[in-house]
């Protein structure tokens, strides 16, 4: 609009005054009037548009204005809700309390009301317990009266008095009571003999069932074979110089006689007749006899049997599955191949008490490993390097502990004859298992006169009780007869008579299993018809 005014002045202007200096200041006014007018517009539209901004802003606001007001309005109202329904639930505890309060109350007026009912009863039943307590004193008095009357009669038709009576009564009492009491015991104890004696001889069997062993019995001497008796003159030498040289390095007698093909040689060390046996066989076989020799072929084969003795005991503790040794403890073990106790090998007896200690400490729920050492260890004592003066348990226990055994294998070791105390459950173990492997028959030799006087000690031993006759020992000392006299012994006496005859023999005697004693008392009447 302003545009359109200014062009019209400016034509206006134009026709009006044609002048070219009216013209000019026409244009210029007219340009400067176009200038101001666009100014004016835009100022106008600028406060048009501000305002317009401004009652948009404030519409805005009044909105915000209202929605911020519903929001806390609506907060409130939610805040309201959530108080009063607190107040309600808090009112509800405390009615539900208030309720409680009345029900206890309720209860305890109820149980007060009980106890002084029960309090009334009391009281009742004390005063008629008095009363009949009074009625029970004199009723007392009255039966004391009438029992000391009693006793009076009693004593005036036995002619006892009531202290002589009670004497007798306890006296007869006690002679019963001690005559039931050893029935009673001595049934006890048949009734545990009977269950441990059969269990007993259930492990043993089993355990002597599964251990196979050799009955063979090693003898003193050794018998050495030549092929013909022209090597006897050589083995003498001159004037015997050559068997005094063998005779000398080997601590061996040899025996050259008649006997044809054969040379005996006699020691009761199985090493040093294995170490002259083993020095003939490579002396005949080389053909080279003079006292130099024999010496140099001696000293080798020592040195041979030293290198078997600990191979032998590597080779034992290998298959016995034995294992942590000490090396001096092998080579003992292994010295054991050349000894023997009783004509039993020492090391096969060694080893078949280590199987029978495995097996019967299985069978008891024990460790078969430790049992199977001690039994295998038990009998070092009777190889010893040295010579010593303590029985062989007790120094085998000594040279287990020198080489850091265990404390309860050193016990079993030490405790197999009874020498020490027993320590540990294995001892016993190998105690038996060392019994029974020198028990079985063909185990070793026994001399005649060693068993006739075992024999002979127990018929004695049973002798020396008052009441006995005759005792008889009979199953090679396995049973035990004892005749007593009817007259002397009765039949409870009988059965004392044979545990102390068992008690004495198994503290005081030595022999291998176990001894049956039989006391037999009998009657007998002899007449003659003539």
């Amino acid at each position: 609009m302003a545009e359109s005014v200014a062009v019209r002045f400016i034509i206006y202007l134009t026709y009006s005054y044609m002048d070219v200096t009216t013209l000019i200041i026409g244009l210029v006014a007219g340009a400067a009037a176009g200038f101001i007018g666009q100014y004016l517009i835009n100022q106008f539209g600028l406060k048009a548009k501000r305002q317009r901004i401004i009652d948009d802003a404030h519409k805005e606001a009044e909105v915000i204005k209202k929605n911020k007001l519903l929001e806390v309005k609506e907060k409130f109202l939610n805040k309201k809700a959530e108080l009063e329904k607190e107040i309600s639930q808090r009112n509800n505890k405390i009615q539900q309390a208030e309720h409680n309060l009345k029900q206890r109350e309720v209860q305890f007026n109820q149980r007060n009301e009980d106890l002084q009912r029960r309090k009334n009863e009391l009281d009742t039943f004390k005063e008629n317990l008095e009363a009949q307590k009074g009625v029970l004193e004199r009723k007392q008095e009255e039966l004391d009266k009438l029992h000391a009357q009693e006793r009076e009669k009693l004593e005036a038709i036995s002619g006892l008095s009531a202290e002589d009576a009670k004497e007798r009564l306890v006296e007869s009492l006690k002679e019963e009571a001690k005559s039931q009491a050893a029935s009673y015991i001595n049934d006890i104890i048949d009734d545990a003999k009977m269950t441990a004696n059969k269990e007993a001889k259930k492990i043993v069997i089993q355990t002597i069932q599964r251990v196979a062993t050799e009955t063979a019995i090693e003898n003193s001497v050794t018998v050495f074979h030549i092929e013909n008796d022209e090597m006897k003159g050589r083995i003498i030498g001159r004037e015997g110089r050559n068997i005094r040289a063998l005779e000398a390095a080997t601590g061996v007698e040899i025996v050259v006689d008649d006997t044809p093909e054969a040379i005996v040689l006699s020691a009761f060390d199985p090493v040093r007749r294995e170490i002259a046996r083993l020095a003939l066989h490579q002396l005949v076989a080389d053909g080279r006899i003079h006292p130099a020799r024999i010496e140099e072929v001696v000293a080798k084969v020592k040195k041979q049997i030293e290198e078997e003795i600990i191979e032998t005991g590597k080779r034992t503790t290998i298959d016995l599955g034995i294992h942590g040794m000490h090396p001096e403890l092998i080579r003992i073990i292994g010295k054991m191949k050349y000894r023997s106790s009783y004509g039993q090998n020492l090391l096969q007896h060694a080893r078949e008490t280590a199987n029978l200690c495995a097996v019967m400490a299985a069978e008891l729920g024990l460790n078969p490993k430790k049992a199977k050492r001690a039994g295998l260890l038990h009998d070092i004592g009777k190889v010893p390097d040295e010579e010593t003066e303590l029985p062989h348990a007790e120094y085998g226990m000594k040279i287990a502990e020198k080489y850091k055994e265990k404390p309860d294998i050193c016990n079993a070791i030490g405790a197999h004859h009874d020498e020490v105390e027993m320590t540990s459950l294995i001892a016993p173990i190998v105690q038996v298992c060392d019994a029974i492997s020198g028990a079985r028959p063909g185990a070793r030799r026994e001399i005649v006169e060693a068993y006739i006087k075992r024999l002979h000690d127990l018929e004695q031993l049973a002798m020396s009780y008052p009441g006995v006759t005759k005792t008889y020992a009979i199953q090679a000392g396995r049973e035990l007869r004892v005749i007593v006299g009817a007259d002397k012994i009765d039949d409870k006496q009988t059965e004392l008579l044979s545990g102390e005859i068992a008690k004495k023999i198994q503290d005081e005697m030595t022999y291998p299993g176990q001894v049956k004693i039989t006391v037999i008392r009998e009657t007998r009447a002899v007449n003659y018809a003539r």
